[in-house]
């Protein structure tokens, strides 16, 4: 029998025909550890830009997928509900910095959040940076902010598109004059000013070859210091490591200008080395401080040469220590916060106390601490979600923090450290009644027996009779937490009458880092099955049925779903797969790629190839087999997760298909992995995806 592929033939769903566009496999098989293994779509990894038949081939599954689209009438009346939902005043967060308050804010539909400062939260806010005036179709983007110590400047970082390399420039503050400060291949690195305001520290990538910038290893990452005004080429080199191409440098300098502290990383993975240098001696270099990679190292803040770190070092789910930067031995460090039941996911050293933020359960639990160590009080939040911010320096007597829930708008409260009270400042206006909504926490069994807590949150009164549409997200990877956020899609979702349903799967930092551990390397099918088990305990309790139930996830959550999809096509009526790594064979030789082997291992390692190949979405899709409708999504610009892999994937899918269900592919443009998406495109692409679960789990709305 000759080969099929896509496109030789329509597929027939039930709300029509479709003819995919020609996907011709290419023979092609690589040797991997004595095994062959075929890889027939490796044409479609060539960047579109540069590849016209790669181009060709994306703007033809575009006519489809949108083709197909246009066809649902429900699409222009989920549009319209998003836009109006969305179309409220909205506050991102609050912090002080060089003695002014910020904000940032949107008036409702803007593409990008406007960064306002003021002499205070309660007076007139004035815009300091507004990036919707950086392009017409708002894919020019913020994308990092360091406020020198004085007040004087602001640096700030610039994405075209999505990508993940930015262009840092200088702004002054009082006067609105953006310098002439240009500073170009620069990502994954935090800018650090010096005490003085002179200039600050970052770290950049040597300029890739043209025409690769989105696709090429990044490696060779190198520590400079850059004086305002000068030109990028007069920067000092501070550190590098040539014989240590992987390795990457995050700066930070301590409140008292005293020491640069560098953070040394080489992966994905939360486990560091850290250099110091002494910036009051001008004959400094950075030294180490702490010389291997086995434990997490998260710098807080210092008094005087000792310095506190938030760590995994005998305590998995984390501790506080303090480090003598002029007499580092390990025995000599000091333990000033324990471990405690709940996971310790950050640290903050404000208004001489200590702010530590916990996760009990996926929701937030937020500490205060005095100087020793001493447990002060709980801060008293509004309820179950999530709190964020509590940033701040020594001498301050207040801080600030966002706190959200899936029934509850973001909002921002100034926290008196003091008092120890909270005051609500800002509060997003969504046109929703939030008593008509419920949201609990349900705990349920993985295949074997780890408990694993699963959010619900629907409409109040719904019954447990099998028919809700219900949408179960998960990402399950790189110590990531999921915990319960306020989103306009997902109360777009419920007011349509669906259920949302996030699950806190291994490989997340719910529980620290035995949790991670848990979803990583060998263990990567943990994260797989308890999702697998979610989908069946929603099953199982009535909430939904597999004719009713989609599953989603964006990139390490596009993995996911694009395993969960080929081991258990037959669970769930649709999928949307965002962004995801789906060939996990080459994921490796790509942009970042390269750091993700600490949680996915390696391919050349042959015990964990064997584990990536039995997970690979892209080499488990089975010719023949009946597979649950899909939406595939992914950006020209994704430089994180380059779109070959959605490519290939959607070109295995369609040509395998033995089912009638739809396998389409949805690809942005000017857009990348996420960062900085203007609304308008947000709102769109969320539009399709909705209208895509309206029609292939049959739903009424409006009706």
């Amino acid at each position: 029998m000759p080969d099929r592929t896509a496109g030789d033939r329509p597929e027939t769903t039930p709300y029509g025909t479709i003819r995919y566009p020609a996907s011709p496999p290419v023979p092609r098989t690589d040797r991997y550890h004595g095994r062959d293994v075929a890889d027939p779509f490796r044409w479609l990894e060539d960047d579109i830009r540069e590849t016209p038949r790669v181009e060709k081939w994306v703007a033809a599954q575009n006519d489809v997928t949108f083709a197909y689209l246009d066809g649902i009438p429900e699409r222009a009346a989920i549009r319209d509900r998003l836009t109006k939902l969305w179309n409220h005043e909205k506050f991102l967060s609050a912090f002080r910095a060089g003695g002014r308050d910020y904000l940032f804010r949107n008036d409702g539909l803007q593409n990008q959040f406007v960064l306002y400062t003021m002499d205070g939260l309660d007076e007139e806010p004035r815009v300091l940076i507004d990036p919707n005036a950086w392009s017409d179709d708002g894919t020019v983007a913020l994308a990092g902010l360091a406020f020198s110590d004085d007040g004087r400047y602001a640096a700030y970082g610039v994405t075209e598109s999505g990508s993940d390399w930015l262009t840092w420039r200088v702004k002054e503050i009082e006067t609105g004059r953006i310098l002439s400060d240009e500073l170009k291949w620069v990502k994954f690195t935090n800018v650090a000013w010096t005490k003085d305001g002179a200039g600050f520290f970052y770290g950049r990538y040597p300029e890739p070859v043209p025409g690769a910038e989105h696709q090429s290893l990044s490696l060779d990452h190198k520590l400079y210091h850059h004086l305002v005004g000068a030109p990028q080429a007069d920067d000092r080199l501070v550190y590098e490591r040539p014989d240590e191409p992987a390795w990457g440098f995050n700066p930070q300098v301590t409140e008292d200008g005293a020491y640069l502290v560098v953070t040394v990383w080489k992966g994905t993975d939360s486990k560091y080395r850290i250099l110091t240098q002494d910036l009051r001696d001008p004959g400094a270099v950075p030294a180490e401080l702490i010389g291997s990679f086995e434990n997490e190292y998260a710098f807080v803040g210092n008094d005087g040469p000792i310095l506190y770190f938030k760590t995994d070092l005998d305590a998995p789910r984390g501790r506080l220590i303090a480090v003598d930067a002029e007499d580092p031995r390990r025995d000599r460090w000091r333990e000033v916060i324990g471990e405690a039941e709940e996971t310790l996911t950050g640290v903050s050293n404000v208004g001489d106390t200590f702010i530590a933020s916990y996760l009990r359960d996926a929701r937030s639990l937020v500490k205060v601490f005095d100087m020793k160590g001493a447990y002060l009080r709980d801060v008293d939040l509004p309820g179950l979600g999530t709190a964020e911010g509590f940033t701040g320096r020594r001498a301050d007597k207040e801080t600030f923090y966002s706190f959200s829930s899936f029934d509850t708008p973001s909002s921002i409260h100034r926290y008196d450290l003091a008092g120890g009270t909270s005051r609500l400042l800002r509060r997003a206006a969504v046109d929703f009644d939030p008593d008509g909504y419920e949201v609990r926490q349900v705990f349920y069994e993985s295949e074997d027996g780890t408990r694993v807590p699963m959010f619900l949150a629907h409409r109040k009164g719904i019954e447990r009779d099998g028919k809700n549409p219900t949408l179960l997200y998960g990402y399950g990877g790189f110590n990531i937490s999921l915990t319960p956020a306020f989103s306009i899609i997902r109360l777009a979702w419920m007011e349509m009458g669906g259920v949302v349903a996030v699950a806190n799967l291994r490989g997340g930092g719910e529980y620290g880092e035995e949790w991670h551990r848990a979803g990583t390397g060998l263990n990567k099918q943990n994260v797989f099955d308890d999702f697998i088990a979610a989908a069946e305990w929603l099953i199982a309790s009535g909430t939904t049925s597999k004719e009713r139930l989609a599953i989603q996830g964006g990139s390490n959550g596009g993995l996911l779903v694009g395993a969960a999809v080929t081991q258990r096509p037959d669970l769930f009526a649709a999928a949307l797969a965002a962004n995801g790594v789906m060939d996990m064979l080459r994921f490796h030789l790509f942009t970042a790629g390269r750091f993700w082997v600490d949680d996915y291992g390696s391919p050349d390692d042959p015990e964990e190839f064997e584990a990536l190949l039995a997970y690979s979405p892209y080499h488990n899709v089975e010719e023949g087999r009946e597979y649950p409708a899909i939406l595939i999504t992914t950006a020209d610009t994704d430089d994180r997760v380059v779109p070959g892999h959605s490519f290939k994937f959607a070109a295995a899918l369609q040509k395998a298909q033995g089912g009638r269900a739809p396998v389409l592919i949805r690809v942005e443009t000017r857009a990348g992995h996420g960062m900085g998406k203007p609304t308008a495109k947000v709102i769109e692409e969320a539009a399709d995806q909705l209208t895509f679960l309206v029609k292939n789990l049959r739903m009424e709305i409006g009706r």
